[in-house]
């Protein structure tokens, strides 16, 4: 399909103007065309009263260094295909570009914010809309904001279209105005530093990536079966199983995590899984809490395995001592972590393991009826009552779906729980959401950060082949030995996803946002960067402004190579250690390197 003359001419028009795109896509941003609008120095000029005063002005300062640092120069700026050096197909019309005027305009020197609420905290669904302008012949940036955490994404977007002008100065390209607001509330990462242990400066790294991408939550999935990395005051013993001395967070190391992300408008809700993936920590403190921590994690029948990954150990669900355990944990955590969102985890319970536990054993034998689905309605019934009472009333759980709809799940989960989708994509979520679930959407064929890398057990014969396995490109030598999610998945697989598919209006309001994992068997300090910059963007922008030109609805996948390839320099420049995505040359001309010439095949 060929595009008319006058589209790719007001298409030329617009690449001309400016070389600046920002990710995330503003909702609604005008480029005027009266030229280069000069920076000279941009003094705060804020009206706002509250708490959050300090937060506002340490933001500015941080963003007007890195403007002033950076002298930022965006490199993909080349035009649309149809305008660029190929020659046209036959038939296809020459379009000469439209020159612009650049008048001399007066100089940007200060950014007036008013923020209407300056005590609003932040929690889910707090308000987060902006408007930003820079008006023609004006000489301040106007800022309008509900909220504290709105001026800060006004800030982060002002930080992409403050540019070099190259001589020296900072210029705005063209006057411009934006008004923005995200279409989810809920945009995150999530960190696991339980299978690898994850450094502060690390941890901090990744939150300024977020910040510049306008996540808003990271979910912190503190610990796992492997190691217990946290420091606890009511069970000092339990760090016994953190890999080293040096590998674990003090109270104050995590207290710094919360206050370095909130400083970004970065919410953190910790995770500590259970009943599953639980062994190390737990058994320092009562070894009779933990089933099968001593059981070979992978039996040659599948049918007595305990666990899907070394080490197995889960809760004894059965056992009393358990939930005082639990309750003194979780007690202990809720006063670190003032988000009112908590994750208890709940995912992947393997039967086998409670093969070994007598306490369930017994428990099956006393009533013959019994099955693995009412074992997990016992844990529902006894620990989800134990996690509200050491929380405000404002606290809501999170849970992985598997506890509604894993092999092992409970009869009855409360609807007032948000469950966080990882398997079967749309069928799953169609199916909470039928049933009134809120939903964080993850699903593992399209967010997870970790897939495509090949296994992280070892002495693994699978691999022991002399040609290479049929199956395709999410053959995984025959199980988990390979990778289960393969294949990795690359920045366009994650922002073509439209996870509402086939939903209903009802089921689509309980979509509350979207999260990118990144499980840690292969990745540490050295590798965790590269893992979620710069793919975890791309879903930056799925969920701030979606996929879709909100005029014509069409993918916008040819449009967002031009911003995720500016934007993945934009992270390193500012610390963020992204992986590379092209080339250089398709860094330079981006859209050189598009499979097709015909740039509408992605709709």
């Amino acid at each position: 399909m060929k595009l008319s003359v006058l589209s790719v001419a007001a298409a030329i028009a617009s690449a001309v103007a400016v070389k600046v795109n920002p990710l995330p896509a503003p909702r609604h941003i005008s480029w005027g065309s009266s030229g280069p609008v000069p920076v000279e120095g941009l003094a705060l000029r804020a009206q706002y009263h509250g708490r959050n005063a300090a937060i506002l002005d340490s933001a500015w300062d941080r963003a007007w260094k890195a403007i002033t640092t950076l002298q930022w120069v965006p490199a993909a700026t080349e035009a649309p295909i149809q305008a660029n050096h190929f020659a046209p197909f036959p038939g296809e019309p020459t379009i000469t570009p439209i020159p612009y005027k650049r008048a001399i305009a007066a100089r940007l020197r200060s950014v007036d914010v008013f923020v209407a609420d300056g005590n609003a905290d932040l929690q889910h669904g707090v308000d987060e809309s902006y408007t930003l302008e820079v008006g023609e012949g004006s000489s301040t940036v106007q800022i309008n904001a509900e909220t504290v955490w709105g001026a800060l994404h006004a800030f982060t977007t002002l930080q992409q279209i403050i540019i070099s002008d190259g001589h020296g100065g900072l210029m705005v390209e063209q006057p411009v105005r934006i008004t923005d607001k995200p279409l989810y509330p809920y945009r995150g990462i999530m960190l696991d530093s339980g299978r690898n242990f994850i450094s502060l400066p690390k941890i901090l790294e990744q939150i300024d990536g977020m910040a510049l991408s306008k996540l808003n939550v990271l979910h912190w999935h503190l610990d796992d079966s492997q190691s217990w990395p946290m420091h606890m005051s009511v069970y000092p013993q339990m760090t016994k199983d953190a890999y080293s001395a040096s590998e674990t967070y003090s109270h104050g190391d995590m207290q710094q995590v919360i206050a370095y992300a909130r400083a970004r408008g970065v919410r953190v809700i910790p995770e500590v899984d259970m009943p599953g993936h639980s062994e190390s920590g737990w058994k320092q403190v009562d070894p009779n809490i933990v089933a099968c921590a001593n059981s070979w994690w992978s039996n040659d029948d599948w049918t007595y395995h305990t666990a899907v990954e070394p080490n197995p150990g889960q809760l004894d669900i059965i056992y009393n001592g358990t939930y005082d355990v639990v309750r003194n944990v979780y007690h202990e955590l809720s006063g670190i972590f003032p988000d009112n969102w908590f994750h208890v985890g709940a995912d992947e319970l393997q039967t086998g393991c409670y093969n070994f536990s007598k306490y369930v054993t017994e428990w099956f034998k006393e009533d013959p009826s019994r099955t693995y689905n009412d074992l997990a309605q016992y844990w529902v019934d006894k620990a989800v009552p134990i996690f509200h009472e050491a929380a405000p009333p404002s606290r809501r759980l999170m849970m992985w779906e598997d506890i509604a709809l894993g092999a092992v799940s409970a009869n009855d989960v409360p609807k007032n729980i948000v469950l966080q989708s990882w398997n079967n994509g749309i069928a799953n979520i169609d199916n909470l959401t039928a049933r009134g679930y809120d939903v964080v959407v993850s699903s593992s064929d399209w967010l997870y950060l970790d897939c495509g890398h090949g296994g992280a057990v070892t002495n693994d014969p699978r691999y022991d082949v002399m040609s290479n396995p049929s199956g395709g490109v999410t053959f995984n030598y025959g199980g988990n030995g390979g990778s289960w999610c393969a294949p990795y998945k690359t920045w366009q697989r994650i922002y073509d996803y439209d996870f509402t598919t086939n939903l209903t209006a009802t089921q689509a309001k309980h979509i509350l946002g979207g999260e990118a994992p990144l499980w840690s068997e292969q990745v540490d300090d050295v590798t965790v960067s590269s893992g979620f910059w710069p793919r975890a963007s791309a879903l930056g922008e799925l969920l701030w402004s979606g996929n879709r030109d909100p005029k014509t609805g069409k993918k916008r996948t040819t449009e967002m190579t031009q911003r995720i390839l500016n934007f993945r320099e934009y992270l390193v420049a500012n610390g963020v250690m992204a992986t590379a995505l092209v080339p250089k040359y398709c860094l330079q001309h981006p859209h050189a390197c598009d499979l097709y010439y015909n740039q509408d095949v992605v709709v």
